[in-house]
């Protein structure tokens, strides 16, 4: 698309836009990002940690490609935003079976933008005149920079749609899905071309880093310390996206193990699912590992190892996470914004039943000390920890994994 080019004053008032457009208020940028991520269609992206943090990284690459190229030449169309962000988009989504429908994002954030735009534009001149030329050519000007990237980013969906289905990886991910599926797959059919054993007990888990700038080795190499782990040579291992894997291995993988190789891969966060038999323990350990990452990324927590069976209460509490919060309020009061080794106390004291000698030993402390900490527990609490110690250790459960502690 073209058009005439605006006149030197309105050039002018494009760049002087652009400007204020690069460094946005950070509650425009949490409007543009909850609005692409809030509509029915994206849930399967909102729902997942490493797409839903790409789509704010495109959203914020693109505001930052229009208004830099207009900052540069006001008033001049844009082209597409083929960088890395929006492309590296488009594998994800074709790498977790989703279409071109998923691109409806561009529009919804198109039509917030335009709204803040249009805020800018009309702080930048009371002349009726030349606020309406300046709307005309930088709407149409964000119109065509977004066609132009939504059209870049399909034609990238279709060639990477076409390199998956030929090699090893389509293989493997065509029959992972069937069993999830539920799909009517022999299971000695499924066990020869995934080269991996089906009746046996299987431990799933979600491998996945959410740093724009990390090596993706890591996630192979943590995929390796997770077989290595549980006593296996090898794990079954399916690319769901560029930054995720699906792993599956035999048995009950050594927690301890695993954190201390953690420790080696800084960029990498696992959730587990829990150890289950045959071809629907494989199917069943893989959605409460998915349960586990989605339960991670609702509460924003920054724990990098996690598994069901020790989330799953929190997991269900915090499915309706405005309601979670309003429980750890009501049920804590205080005691949410204490220091860590007060709400520690409270919580190792709950899990020892009471005992204040074995919460001690664990706590590493002086009984006398953890009286006291359990004594200022009970001032900042709105009742007695002992008239009600399950709904506490529960909101301190969700304390923990949301890092508010």
């Amino acid at each position: 698309m073209s058009w005439d080019p605006p006149s030197p004053r309105v050039q002018e008032l494009i760049r002087l836009g652009a400007e204020i457009a690069l460094r946005p208020p950070p509650e425009w940028i949490d409007e543009l990002d909850e609005a692409t991520l809030a509509s029915a269609a994206m849930e399967p992206i909102a729902s997942d940690p490493v797409l839903a943090a790409a789509t704010r990284r495109t959203n914020r690459s693109n505001l930052v490609f229009w208004a830099a190229a207009n900052l540069r030449a006001p008033g001049v169309p844009v082209r597409a935003n083929d960088g890395e962000a929006p492309l590296g988009v488009a594998r994800d989504l074709v790498r977790r079976g989703l279409d071109e429908s998923s691109l409806d994002a561009y529009r919804i954030g198109q039509s917030v933008a335009e709204r803040f735009w249009i805020q800018i534009a009309c702080s930048l001149t009371s002349d009726t005149e030349e606020l309406r030329a300046l709307l005309d050519v930088s709407l149409r000007s964000i119109a065509a920079f977004v066609d132009a990237t939504v059209a870049s980013i399909s034609a990238r969906m279709r060639a990477e749609r076409g390199e998956l289905t030929r090699g090893s990886h389509a293989e493997r991910r065509e029959i992972v899905s069937l069993l999830l599926d539920g799909a009517p797959i022999t299971r000695l059919r499924a066990e020869t071309r995934l080269g991996y054993a089906l009746e046996r007990t299987h431990t799933a888990a979600v491998l996945w880093t959410d740093d724009p700038d990390a090596d993706l080795r890591e996630l192979d190499r943590a995929a390796d310390a997770l077989a290595a782990a549980a006593g296996e040579l090898r794990p079954l291992s399916v690319l769901a996206s560029a930054a995720t894997r699906w792993v599956w291995v035999h048995g009950r993988p050594d927690v301890a193990e695993v954190r201390a190789a953690l420790d080696q891969l800084p960029a990498v966060r696992i959730a587990l699912g829990p150890a289950a038999p045959g071809v629907d323990g494989f199917r069943r350990s893989h959605l409460d590992a998915l349960t586990t990452q989605q339960m991670l990324a609702r509460l924003t927590s920054v724990q990098r190892l996690a598994s069901h069976d020790e989330v799953e209460l929190v997991a269900l509490l915090t499915s309706a996470p405005d309601r979670a919060d309003r429980f750890v309020k009501r049920t804590l009061g205080d005691l949410e914004a204490a220091p860590p080794e007060v709400t520690e106390a409270v919580r190792t004291f709950i899990a020892e039943q009471g005992n204040t000698s074995k919460a001690a030993a664990r706590l590493f402390t002086h009984r006398n000390t953890l009286l006291r900490r359990l004594n200022r527990a009970d001032r900042l609490l709105p009742r007695p920890l002992a008239e009600h110690p399950l709904e506490v250790g529960v909101a301190l459960e969700v304390l923990r994994w949301r890092g508010g502690d």
